[in-house]
């Protein structure tokens, strides 16, 4: 295993990536000249030149037109937003055509592109520069969504991501960048899409998660266990294609559930993952599972107001408190 930081797994992903296909090229603001917006891209200009490290223009819908076009004929793109508040301006591109053009051609025209960078809020960013974007994307068939939390699902499922046949959005935390942990040291380290992970083991209550909010999770956890409760962890790294079946075993075995997520409660992931369980364990819950959002509000540029509508250890636990009928 090695230590490396969540920006360096993808780097490494991606460079072994582009070694291995010849086919994979990264295009986007600032990727090549630049290194990349957060250093993702470091040194892949001088490894791979720029006809495979491509700097675009600022113009969304343009750069993710091209990369659509390209994978429709045989190509690998990985598109990087400089924040995924940006695609908006390119999301005809990826729901309109990406996502639907294998449906359309009855089959004959696949679209194997991974539309990649940051979601969420970093530290006073502002309304604009801090949405989850998760439910946006995860709404759509015809694309798949992938969420890492920690710096080795960073690198094992971006991998997944670039050689999967279908359009794939592949949302990072945008405070997870420097956040280190063990990576395994195998150029085909690969983690199948659609597989949820247990964090944390536990007895007495499902925390559901994903993305950044695993850390918060966990710190949860870690204070919970000090009041004597023992929190299951699962972080489902992929929303689209989905875990059920760890989910449900989860709480099935704990009786009890929270989701925990960074965007809004309304029409939110949390709420698609809350009706999968009452549809499907309801006979095994002890209590309604809850959600913890962001405050359903255009994210505060102060840093107190900020600090408020974020999710945060505090949300968790009475969370849990609350399930637990404590």
């Amino acid at each position: 295993m090695a230590v490396m930081t969540y920006r360096e797994a993808l780097n490494e992903a991606l460079d072994e990536e582009l070694a291995r296909d010849p086919s994979v090229f990264l295009m986007g603001e600032e990727v090549a000249e630049y290194d990349g917006a957060y250093k993702v891209s470091k040194g892949l200009l001088d490894k791979y030149g720029p006809k495979r490290i491509v700097d675009s223009p600022i113009s969304e819908l343009g750069f993710t037109g091209l990369g659509v076009g390209s994978a429709m004929t045989g190509l690998r793109p990985v598109i990087e937003f400089m924040t995924f508040n940006f695609s908006f301006l390119a999301i005809d591109q990826v729901i309109n055509s990406a996502a639907k053009t294998l449906y359309m051609s009855n089959g004959q025209i696949g679209c194997p592109i991974v539309f990649r960078g940051p979601t969420g809020a970093a530290l006073q960013l502002s309304s604009q520069h801090s949405q989850a974007c998760e439910t946006w994307y995860v709404h759509a068939p015809g694309v798949k969504l992938v969420v890492p939390g920690t710096p080795a699902d960073a690198k094992g499922l971006l991998k997944a991501a670039i050689r999967d046949d279908d359009p794939v959005a592949f949302m990072e935390g945008e405070l997870l960048y420097n956040v280190k942990g063990e990576v395994p040291e195998d150029d085909d380290f690969v983690i199948p899409l659609g597989v949820a992970d247990i964090k944390r083991e536990g007895d007495d209550v499902t925390i559901l998660t994903h993305g950044k909010m695993i850390h918060v999770a966990l710190q949860a956890a870690q204070k919970l266990e000090k009041d004597g409760v023992n929190a299951e962890v699962v972080d489902l790294r992929s929303l689209r294609p989905l875990d059920v079946d760890t989910i449900l075993e989860s709480v099935k075995k704990t009786n009890r559930a929270i989701y925990l997520e960074e965007g809004w409660s309304y029409v939110g992931v949390g709420a698609q993952i809350s009706s999968i369980v009452q549809e499907e364990a309801f006979d095994y819950l002890d209590a309604p599972i809850l959600r913890v959002t962001q405050a359903d509000v255009p994210m505060p540029y102060a840093k107190n107001l900020e600090q408020i509508a974020k999710p945060g250890v505090k949300h968790v636990i009475e969370a849990v408190n609350q399930v637990l009928y404590r």
